[in-house]
């Protein structure tokens, strides 16, 4: 399709979609945002899919909340303490939230949130291991009981992103965590327009004019969250030459995750912005299945290790130097715990790579690689992948669907030639991988680790002891060895760091500089 045509398909579909509510929306300030990939689900618990994530914060609130400079600050708290012995921590809530159904925010809310929330989520799941149980106080005021102390309590309550622990009303916090909520009822900035929502097409969020924001200027999730526009609208659109064209037109104001390629484009439209607001980047990766063959067996994966050369797999995500840097570490480079420990075990050699999965004992099983379409950044690794595998004499399947498929496929733990999967590739934004507490992917506590579900006891016993460190040095020590022992288990592959860049018209301000898209402080002249 040439790039005329684009244009007059994005024009008119998007006209079409503006002209039903624009009697509606002729006295609103309506922000159109093209998020990077379909809503396919409301539920922040439930997964930890970024578009999910960046739903949670426009309809919930949190109790606490990290801030630009890595510290956590009280959000939904009023104020807080910890008993002497450390086994009790009491919360109690600001005066006169309320939720969306104009209920009032009570600490027995609180309570159910972190509790259901604590059942997934991976510095969640550490922290419910140290729980006793929880009171309420009064309507306001919650504690929670502990076993053992759990210093890192703020730091579990105030994590910036997936799974976030989004406070919802008890009713619905009462759910089953294995079992997504279908009511997005929240306390935050905004309020979700469920009758509106149309997955693949588009999802609506209203100011709620019940919240109540703090007083500080905002900063990464913290801070006064001030809603300055009446109405936020995404629109899907999964094909990047006709969002691009969308934006150029003005019929949508803020493009999440523009194709690279696209950039120089949109550069030189003097309407538009092209910036960078998450300054630490993401890191891509390759996650296998560690529940069935072949990636049950360690040795295949130390092969598939060894054959990822990163510059491969940056070159086709990003191809512009400027926006990516090849970074064997599992936590990312630039921060304070990134090293090259054990990077060896990823040296690009194809051949040394052959040799081990022909000594692996591989007998030829399928692997089947879930790749979304829709969202370019993981279906060109998965591309990648396919072709190195293929080139490493393994079977191999590409399965191309949506994103929405793909994470309801992830969730499936039968072989993948019932339904299952070998493989999937996703990125995971710099903060979720800064130390061992937040970070997923390198948890090996089996069925309740994260979708690959890997077992390794040294790992996990590495990290209870990275927990419990107190000096930093020793915290650096290690998560060295944290990371050696990742290099030889294997419980995924970082393909490198890169940089995602935002484009937005230029009668758009205040966007918050954030590895999250936050929709407070934004406002359009």
């Amino acid at each position: 399709m040439s790039s005329l045509l684009k244009t007059i398909v994005a024009a008119s579909v998007l006209a079409l979609g503006v002209g039903v509510a624009a009697d509606a929306n002729a006295q609103q300030k309506v922000l159109r945002f093209i998020p990077h990939s379909n809503l396919p689900a409301i539920d922040p618990v439930a997964t930890t899919g970024y578009v999910v994530r960046n739903h949670g914060y426009l309809v919930y609130d949190t109790l606490f909340a990290t801030d630009a400079n890595f510290k956590i600050q009280p959000q939904m708290v009023e104020k807080w303490s910890t008993s002497p012995d450390g086994l009790r921590w009491e919360f109690t809530l600001r005066e006169g939230m309320k939720f969306h159904d104009g209920t009032p925010v009570r600490g027995a809310d609180a309570a159910a949130s972190i509790r259901r929330w604590s059942a997934r989520d991976s510095f969640g799941q550490t922290m419910a291991g140290a729980v006793a149980g929880y009171d309420i106080v009064n309507d306001l005021t919650f504690a929670i009981r502990l076993t053992r102390p759990f210093p890192l309590m703020i730091d579990a309550l105030g994590k910036l992103s997936s799974q976030v622990p989004f406070i919802m009303p008890e009713r619905i916090a009462n759910t089953d965590p294995a079992t997504p909520i279908q009511d997005a009822t929240g306390s935050g900035p905004f309020r979700f327009v469920r009758d509106q929502w149309v997955p693949g097409q588009r999802a609506v969020y209203e100011r709620f004019a019940d919240y109540k924001p703090r007083n500080e200027p905002p900063s990464w999730a913290a801070g006064g969250k001030v809603v300055k526009v009446d109405r936020v609208e995404w629109r899907i659109i999964p094909d990047g030459a006709v969002a691009a064209a969308a934006l150029a037109q003005g019929e949508v104001d803020w493009y999440e995750q523009p194709l690279f390629d696209l950039l120089p484009q949109l550069a030189r439209n003097r309407d538009i912005e092209v910036a960078q607001i998450d300054p630490m980047g993401s890191v891509a990766m390759l996650r296998f299945n560690h529940l069935q063959p072949p990636f049950d067996n360690l040795k295949i994966r130390q092969a598939v290790q060894m054959a990822v050369n990163q510059a491969d797999y940056l070159q086709a995500i990003v191809g512009n130097k400027e926006y990516y840097r090849e970074c064997k570490s599992h936590f990312p480079c630039g921060t304070p715990l990134s090293s090259d420990t054990g990077a060896a075990a990823q040296a690009g050699n194809f051949d040394r790579a052959r040799a081990l999965l022909r000594d692996s004992g591989y007998k030829g099983e399928k692997v089947v690689i879930i790749s979304p379409t829709d969202i370019p950044t993981n279906h060109v690794q998965s591309l990648v992948t396919e072709d190195l595998l293929k080139r490493l004499g393994m079977n191999v399947e590409l399965v191309a669907t949506d994103w929405g498929s793909v994470l309801a496929r992830r969730n499936n733990r039968t072989p993948a030639d019932q339904g299952g999967w070998s493989i999937f590739h996703t990125w995971w934004v710099g903060p979720d991988l800064v130390n061992p507490a937040l970070h997923a992917p390198l948890r090996g506590h089996g069925a309740a680790a994260w979708a690959g579900w890997p077992t390794d006891p040294t790992g996990e016993a590495l990290r209870d002891r990275w927990l419990a460190a107190a000096a930093p040095a020793d915290q650096v020590a290690l998560a060295r060895q944290i990371q050696a022992n990742a290099f030889e288990q294997v419980p995924y592959v970082t393909v490198g760091q890169f940089q995602q860049p935002t484009a937005f018209r230029k009668n758009v301000t205040g966007i918050v500089i954030s590895p999250v898209p936050f929709f407070w402080n934004v406002d359009k002249r």
